[in-house]
């Protein structure tokens, strides 16, 4: 039995991740799932976002299913900063990983047909770049104030989330930087780029600066199969590739450490304050989430049942009305374990 940490979190989070967890139940993994108080409430209340004494208990858990963090009465920046990114950080989950694949052709806002087979991962590097916090503000407040955010970039860091994307290709991957203007990053992971190309030759390997790719992202997007970059570009592209393929509501992802196995699983798009708490939320994200979840803890073929189960009620339009559906997020829910049982 593999022990899940389940942490709804704020606003949409606590719509969707119920879902993800009927649906888990009903897939017959053999999962002890134990949920979390960590949300804006805790917060408000007692001044401290992940109390120790709960994080030692989520850390001994095999995986975490996490739902969204951020609510519109905390302004502090601290708040996000103390959960998800602590996690992130202190477990050293340093691979982000957002597949973006059509579940169904009405989903694409792509014209041409032949530009709709998307079936693609974005491998993000998830514990460096500009999100670290590094920097400060001089004179804050007047108009002689000046704002430095830096972006970081380690060896070890580049070197593993190239590695890593490399493993998980089947047929190509696609470095992403800006290193014609970002000279020093730029330069670390163009060196390390082509000191792992002789030892993978067997996977096509090719570059583009984050602008080229996100114009061929729309251009084409069935052209990539595994693209590979840092923190923040990661962060766009992917959400872009969300687009391509039906919105944020139906994009999960996972932050993973290969090395130690740890894991957290999450929807991509957040807490939604403007739906949460209408019953309109799509719970797809959470549960394709929760089916890379069951994936990576060793129940591959329930996770195949998960995925096919949640395809087939797409297509036959059992969903949200974000994806042309009717159905509430309990429903659409519903639909996906109907569907696993049949």
């Amino acid at each position: 039995m593999k022990k899940v940490a389940v942490i709804p979190g704020d606003g949409a989070g606590k719509e969707v991740v119920p879902e993800a967890v009927k649906v888990l139940r009903a897939s017959g993994a053999d999962l002890e799932l134990e949920e979390f108080d960590i949300d804006a409430d805790r917060f408000l209340r007692t001044g401290v976002a992940l109390p120790d004494d709960l994080y030692s208990q989520i850390k001994q858990a095999d995986a975490i299913l996490f739902g969204a963090i951020g609510d519109p009465r905390v302004k502090e920046a601290q708040y996000a900063r103390e959960v998800l990114l602590r996690m992130r950080f202190e477990l050293d989950l340093y691979a982000n990983l957002r597949p973006a694949r059509l579940y169904d052709d009405r989903l694409s806002p792509l014209r041409d047909p032949e530009r709709r087979g998307i079936d693609l991962l974005i491998v993000r590097e998830n514990t460096e770049g500009a999100y670290i916090g590094a920097g400060g503000r001089l004179k804050a407040g007047t108009d002689q104030e000046v704002a430095v955010q830096e972006d970081v970039n380690t060896y070890l860091g580049v070197s593993r989330i190239l590695e890593y994307a490399f493993e998980l290709a089947r047929a190509e991957v696609c470095m992403v930087d800006k290193s014609n203007a970002m000279n020093h990053a730029g330069a670390l992971w163009q060196e390390r780029w082509r000191a792992l190309l002789p030892k993978h030759s067997e996977v096509r390997a090719r570059h583009l600066y984050v602008d080229a790719a996100a114009m061929e992202l729309v251009r084409d997007p069935t052209q990539f199969d595994v693209i590979v970059t840092g923190n923040m570009f990661g962060d766009i592209l992917s959400d872009l590739a969300a687009a391509l393929v039906g919105g944020m509501g139906v994009a999960p992802s996972a932050n993973v450490n290969p090395m130690t196995g740890r894991g957290l699983f999450e929807p991509v798009h957040g807490s939604a304050p403007a739906l949460a708490g209408r019953g309109v939320v799509n719970p797809l994200g959470a549960i394709g989430s929760a089916a890379m979840m069951t994936s990576h803890l060793g129940f591959e073929e329930i996770a195949k049942r998960i995925d096919a189960a949640l395809v087939a009620a797409v297509k036959a339009g059992e969903c949200t009305r974000d994806l042309g559906g009717s159905l509430s997020t309990s429903e659409a829910g519903d639909a996906v374990v109907k569907r696993l049982k049949d």
